[in-house]
């Protein structure tokens, strides 16, 4: 049985922020155009358009843009024709705003969490990479399903035999580790219906800027684990998990 969103959205009281310890490693995170995102912005945007192609796109929000890779990439791919943009960070605002992307409308500044536009006003809200970062994620889900008909979601499936069992801050910022079913039972249990799932690995230039011709080696390695045994991969390696999800039907 599936529960509609309005049925699980819960009635939420008092103020809920960003915590000061986040925020503030936040604040000044981004300063200017990095290589290594743009070069991750190529697999998270191609899944993105493999994903969502299908779906009525033209009205975007980018929820949590970092310093607008994927944003910047998907307006060279033409996808979408009003993309607008939000982040918590002044820095990357200031950034996204520099870069001149030809179909971004907007780049907002807001809280974390309460999405300043009213429901219904996107056809698709993205979250790529972002919901690892949050210390409330329903919540912001909740607010993404409010204001876009379609929800994109894409994480990091860190939650596999090299994570340590004892969590460190570090400026990375992740506080969230999933694994395929557990970043699939989130959304639902939000009240989104999952259209379509894929576990994917990162893209090649990421592993070779990384760790150079070994990393070619790597990430050819990693591919075919993921394709012979799919189930023993993410528990031996980390890989990222994409989610496009609509409201459940009653």
């Amino acid at each position: 049985m599936f529960f509609t969103r309005t049925q699980l959205t819960p009635e939420i009281t008092g103020d809920i922020a960003v915590g000061p310890k986040i925020k503030e490693n936040y604040d000044s995170y981004y300063d200017g155009e990095s290589s290594w995102r743009a070069l991750g912005a190529i697999s998270k945007a191609q899944n993105i358009v493999d994903l969502c192609s299908s779906i009525p796109h033209q009205r975007i929000l980018d929820i949590g843009s970092g310093e607008g890779s994927v944003v910047r990439r998907l307006s060279d791919l033409g996808f979408g024709e009003e993309v607008h943009s939000v982040e918590i960070s002044q820095s990357a605002v200031e950034t996204i705003l520099r870069r001149g992307i030809a179909r971004l409308q907007e780049c907002r500044l807001f809280d974390g969490y309460n999405l300043p536009y009213e429901s219904g006003r996107f056809d698709l809200a993205i979250l790529s990479h972002v919901l690892e970062h949050v210390e409330y994620p329903r919540k912001l889900l909740y607010e993404a399903g409010r204001i876009a008909n379609y929800v994109f979601v894409e994480v990091p499936l860190e939650d596999n035999i090299g994570m340590k069992p004892d969590y460190r801050f570090d400026s990375v910022g992740h506080i969230n580790f999933y694994t395929w079913k557990t970043i699939r039972r989130l959304v639902q249990t939000c009240g989104f219906q999952v259209l379509s799932q894929v576990t994917t690995n990162p893209s090649r230039e990421t592993y070779e800027y990384q760790y150079g011709r070994k990393g070619i080696l790597k990430y050819f390695i990693k591919e075919y684990l993921l394709s012979a045994a799919p189930g023993l991969a993410c528990v031996l390696f980390t890989y990222h998990a994409a989610l496009l999800c609509t409201a459940s039907a009653e």
